[in-house]
């Protein structure tokens, strides 16, 4: 199985919507989508994500299954504490890595900027969540890897539209990349394609796969934008 995570367009966050330009980038990516044999299409509830796999979803003929919880990160402090940058995880991770410390062990949760973060709570819901989607299509969690069951269906492509910030979070867990890093280390631009791939080996234990990363080579004919990240 492989999971095709596909970041929204180009947004106008204040109405949460597409601009014209991120219209232009969902047509373009739903024709790059074309040949992935996408079996079934999953969006966040926001606006702007359903808004990018509309082209696709009506080319394909599928129905769009909303996951609410894949809506795009909040972040700050629960205690209303002050923290660097309003405590906006992407900026921490490169504040963390000036101040002498590198997020690369699971110790990252007690630090004073994450311990008490709104993105550290989204990031644990996700974590929950996208294991029960992957488990349904066969594929159970056990410690840090996953169990295909007996049943599998395989070759099956699903494609889940949604943001930088929550694609980020369920790449940060089923990869075991400690959140913090794969902010810093790991951006990627709207409409990008991003592969993880489960091995189809029924009753074997496996890893998940990174097989394609922010892939944006349909956007070869629009104009470059830079990514930016915002709720």
């Amino acid at each position: 199985m492989r999971i095709l995570f596909v970041r929204h367009g180009e947004p106008d966050y204040a109405t949460d919507s597409l601009t014209e330009t991120g219209k232009e980038q969902a047509r373009l990516v739903a024709e790059r989508l074309l040949r992935e044999n996408i079996t079934e299409i999953y969006v966040s509830s926001m606006y702007r994500a359903t808004q990018t796999a509309a082209p696709r979803a009506e080319k394909l003929g599928l129905d769009v299954t909303v996951l609410p919880y894949m809506h795009e990160t909040a972040w700050g402090s629960k205690e209303n504490r002050e923290l660097p940058m309003r405590g906006h995880p992407w900026f921490l991770a490169e504040t963390l890595l000036n101040e002498g410390y590198v997020p690369t062990d699971d110790n990252w949760r007690e630090h004073d900027y994450f311990r008490d973060n709104l993105a550290t709570d989204l990031l644990d819901v996700i974590s929950t969540q996208i294991d029960e989607l992957i488990a349904a299509h066969g594929f159970t969690r056990t410690g840090r890897l996953y169990k295909v069951a007996d049943d599998v269906t395989p070759g099956k492509t699903i494609a889940l539209f949604s943001h930088g910030g929550s694609g980020a979070s369920a790449l940060s867990h089923i990869l075991n990349i400690p959140y913090p890093y794969i902010m810093a280390a790991m951006p990627y631009q709207f409409t990008s394609v991003t592969a993880v791939t489960f091995p189809d080996m029924p009753g074997k234990t496996v890893f998940p796969r990174l097989s394609l990363f922010n892939d944006v080579g349909h956007l070869s004919l629009a104009p470059e934008k830079k990514p930016t990240f915002d709720r």
